[in-house]
């Protein structure tokens, strides 16, 4: 029976004593090592999956710097070479006019990157208690690194197709600059961040925050 005015308790999988697994979600007794179903390995918690989110979201941050500092883009026009930062392509595409190009290329190459690194580091510090959350928050913050993650590619996507269709030999080229890689190997260290993070963890923070 549930107590009048108390929120109804929801019974995890933890709770209850069973085991889920991660891969195919074949529910196992306790004391079971591998999937009957696909073969995995059974493991009712990822024990190392928090460090494992800040050594990649760390890494991520690191090669995020020469991203923004070094030219993304190297534009040639009759024989004159120029080069631009993602910033410095944002203020050139809205000197020319082109607002709603700039707005695109900041929203996904400056916002995405920066709330992802901030959302990731959230979630992380929320599990470990360092920072308190209500229960729907944490999900909802959990289901918009998920979302945002799709998006994580398209400045690389934007240049690769800059490259392929401008190269007119002399007469005009673009090329990616040593900042493509950069901001490519981020956004790939920020996705394996997120992938790396446990989300039981989620359900096992929520009932401390509950009991306590």
């Amino acid at each position: 029976m549930e107590n009048a005015g108390h929120a109804p308790q929801i019974l995890t999988a933890k709770a209850a004593g069973l085991v889920g697994c991660v891969q195919c979600g074949r529910v196992h007794r306790p004391g079971v090592m591998v999937c009957d179903r696909c073969g995995a390995a059974i493991a009712s918690r990822d024990t190392t999956s928090v460090q494992r989110v800040w050594a990649w979201l760390f890494a991520g941050l690191v090669v995020y710097v020469p991203a923004n500092i070094y030219p993304m883009l190297r534009t040639t026009v009759l024989g004159k070479t120029s080069e631009s930062t993602i910033f410095g392509g944002v203020v050139d595409l809205m000197h020319h006019g082109s607002y709603g190009i700039a707005a695109i290329v900041f929203f996904a190459s400056i916002i995405i990157p920066c709330s992802k690194f901030a959302a990731i580091a959230f979630l992380a510090l929320s599990v470990q208690r360092k920072v308190r959350m209500s229960a729907g928050a944490r999900h909802k913050l959990y289901e918009v690194v998920e979302f945002v993650g799709r998006w994580s590619m398209i400045d690389v996507f934007v240049v690769a197709i800059l490259a392929s269709l401008v190269q007119l030999d002399f007469a005009a080229s673009i090329n990616p600059g040593i900042a493509a890689v950069s901001f490519a190997v981020s956004v790939a260290f920020t996705m394996i961040s997120a992938e790396s993070f446990d989300s039981r963890l989620i359900w096992d923070a929520d009932e401390d925050e509950h009991h306590g």
